[in-house]
């Protein structure tokens, strides 16, 4: 079973560019001969030195940072050339020890000082206008991916063979591997700039990085991800979302979060098994085409992907004891893995549902590693079949303790981090207060798991819509919502237009 990938990770959510701007050379460059010098209150001159520290793979240093951190910064970095870019004020610094260029005003005198660190093959690098630069260092469109800094050929991090004899101006492998998340703020430009001009690949993603999974991915598999920004959460909780996002596993539907611009339209059963569902009245191809049969009926009611379910129940409630004595049958994990492969290769998402009788809900999702190991699959939770210890099914309707629900969650959540898994769907099916007690202390806070509540009633549309204001009520803040269409116990049964306009509009619709 895969583990989530091993990579270094780190977080730098200043928000002062000239801060910034130090902490990215600190994170780059062991070494540097040349610097690129602006004020941070010029932001033509910032970007102008941004798209100049690109050329030259050097980093931007800005006179905004306290001078004696600035100096400090100046002889970490062993510099022998300070290139000031516009108006700069180095009042405070120690000019002594650097050969100050003059501001390359024009792309000759760019042309000149670049040829004095590297092979004449470079010289003709060009500085971009103000404009382009915002576009290509800074990056502020959301989704763009701007690869290492490439000279003629050559990335950012490795000095060319050198006909001079200037040492190379980075240590030759700084950043390789190295790959860099900003979430697109003005203030990132220099950090941006250094990012790629010590050879790292940048891509420009805001929030959690699993919502642009396609973007993190284009950058190939990091060996260390550092994010620049304030919107990826802490570093433990960015680090496992960057390597995640990495891994590049989509969900039916496409992305890595459940309900990013998807709805679900579920068959519910048990293979093979009629009684129990749709889902086992036809063989496995046949439920396939079924499945996407019922999601086209809703595809043209929403402007969200529907995306085709199988509702797989794996554990069945029992009449008898059976031999465990918890009065529910665990049919094997590898029974179902022909159905979850179908389903994948079929851009379907599999939900396995419990019925646990007398044994505990977490037991008995621990025994489905194997297939939970999918990205395509989550789980559903069906308190109804949930017995104490004296009870039997079909003598009352079942309940669990909020505290066991949540032990799920948990288990499930720490599945999916350690095996940098795709968000899983959790499904709770409820048609009674009761059978979920003391609802209002649900863990909603683990974000590797999607929860929805599922209202299961059955009858007219009249006692399902009052079974649905009931199971509503004092629900936890921010749940999804499913919705149950009994094909043969409704009357009648809703339409797909009749059900989407329940309120709020089902995320999840299942056929039973």
């Amino acid at each position: 079973m895969a583990q989530r990938p091993e990579q270094e990770a780190s977080l730098v959510q200043q928000t002062d560019p000239a801060a910034l701007a130090l902490s990215s050379s600190e994170e780059f460059f062991a070494s540097a001969k040349a610097v690129v010098l602006a004020s941070a209150e010029d932001e033509s001159a910032v970007l102008r030195a941004s798209s100049i520290g690109i050329a030259l793979g050097a980093p931007v240093l800005l006179t905004g940072a306290d001078a004696e951190d600035l100096e400090a910064e100046l002889l970490r970095l062993g510099v022998r050339t300070l290139i000031p870019v516009g108006a700069v004020d180095l009042d405070g610094i120690d000019l002594t020890s650097l050969n100050v260029q003059p501001d390359p005003g024009d792309t000759d005198g760019l042309t000149d000082l670049v040829g004095q660190h590297l092979d004449t093959s470079f010289t003709d690098v060009q500085t971009p206008e103000a404009e382009e630069v915002t576009q290509s260092v800074a990056g502020l469109e959301r989704g763009q991916v701007y690869p290492a800094v490439d000279l003629d050929g050559h990335g950012g991090g490795q000095a060319p063979e050198r006909s001079g004899h200037m040492p190379p101006l980075l240590p030759g492998e700084a950043a390789e591997g190295v790959h860099v998340l900003a979430d697109g703020q003005d203030y990132q430009a220099v950090a941006v700039a250094n990012s790629r001009a010590a050879g790292a690949k940048v891509a420009i993603v805001s929030g959690d990085p699993r919502s642009s999974v396609a973007e993190v991915s284009a950058l190939g598999a990091p060996e260390a991800v550092v994010g620049y920004g304030t919107s990826y959460g802490d570093e433990t909780t960015f680090a496992w979302q960057a390597a995640t996002a990495a891994t590049g596993d989509e969900l039916p539907g496409g992305g890595q979060l459940v309900f990013d611009h998807k709805r679900y339209v579920a068959l519910y059963g048990h293979p093979g098994t009629p009684r129990l569902g749709v889902l086992g009245e036809q063989g496995t191809a046949e439920t396939i085409d079924l499945a996407a049969d019922r999601a086209a009926d809703y595809a043209e009611l929403t402007d969200a992907t529907v995306v085709p379910t199988l509702e797989v129940i794996v554990t069945v409630a029992a009449g008898s004891a059976g031999a465990d004595g918890n009065y529910s049958t665990e049919f094997p994990a590898e029974d179902f893995v022909p159905l979850v492969e179908a389903a994948a290769e079929a851009g379907q998402y599999v939900v396995l549902d419990f019925q646990p009788g007398r044994s505990s809900f977490l037991d008995q999702v621990r025994q489905y590693e194997e297939l939970l190991a999918y990205p395509n699959v989550g789980i559903a939770l069906d308190p109804e079949w949930r017995l104490t210890d004296d009870q039997v099914p079909l003598e009352q309707i079942g309940s669990v303790g909020i505290r066991e629900v949540n032990q799920v969650v948990d288990y499930l959540a720490d599945f999916t981090q350690e095996h940098a898994l795709p968000q899983k769907m959790v499904v709770l099916h409820q048609f009674q207060q009761q059978m979920i007690r003391n609802r209002a202390d649900l863990d909603t806070s683990r974000s590797e798991v999607a929860l929805l509540i599922h209202a299961d009633g059955n009858g007219s549309p009249h006692d399902k819509r009052a079974t649905w204001r009931n199971v509503r009520d004092d629900a936890p803040e921010g749940m999804h919502w499913g919705w149950k269409n009994f094909i043969d116990e409704d009357d009648p049964m809703l339409t797909p237009a009749q059900t989407y306009r329940i309120e709020p509009q089902p995320d999840y619709v299942s056929y039973q």
